[in-house]
């Protein structure tokens, strides 16, 4: 199916950010390493057994008490919590976030057929703007729009609705293209149509 197919009648498409326009575990494991660098210069302690353990504990347990549980095994002082959560929302990434390839074929056929293209994120705005900063978005950077849930301070359900009532469209004019269950049931709210990334493909 050619990826268009999702979108030909539609006017506006939405994406979330993680897992959607890039895996959001190419920004965290950039994270990690930065992290890992800086512990090694301030305390001497290994880089690399340090990333190997954080990469570990995030691909089994995910994010939660990530810091807590890489402190206790490599024994750091609880204030290098500041630098950790710091690091999330402002790293220099050693390499550029790349977009699914799928995605960003999608992406440029609908900026050819004159689709408007928006970004709606939850998450910490400064982090999440970070991450559009330092993503590679290959010339589509000046079609997007890009909206914080988190800097908004509404339901996402709502900063949808509003979009729809600014572009004067109605909701089946508009597809939202998210990676879980929660982007699903705000779509809902408002009967937007919704797909999963992962069914857009060549």
């Amino acid at each position: 199916m050619d990826n268009f197919t999702f979108a030909k009648d539609k006017q506006l498409v939405i994406f979330e950010l993680d897992d959607v326009l890039f895996p959001s575990k190419d920004y965290l494991l950039q994270v990690y390493y930065l992290f890992a660098q800086f512990i090694e210069y301030t305390e001497q302690k290994n880089a690399a057994n340090i990333l190997d353990f954080m990469r570990n504990h995030y691909e089994a347990s995910g994010t939660e008490d990530l810091f807590a549980k890489t402190a206790s095994q490599f024994d750091l002082d609880e204030k290098y919590q500041h630098n950790f959560d710091l690091l999330h929302q402002t790293a220099r990434l050693p390499l550029k976030l790349l977009l699914y390839q799928n995605i960003l074929d999608f992406l440029q056929e609908l900026v050819v057929n004159r689709k408007k293209i928006v970004i709606v994120t939850a998450g910490n705005p400064e982090q999440q703007l970070n991450k559009i900063k330092q993503t590679e978005w290959n010339g589509l950077e000046q079609y997007l729009t890009v909206f914080f849930v988190d800097e908004l301070n509404q339901p996402k359900s709502e900063v949808f609705q509003n979009i729809l009532n600014d572009s004067n469209l109605n909701a089946n004019e508009v597809l939202v293209v998210g990676a879980n269950n929660f982007d699903a049931h705000q779509s809902k709210l408002i009967n937007l149509p919704y797909i999963e990334s992962l069914e857009i493909y060549k």
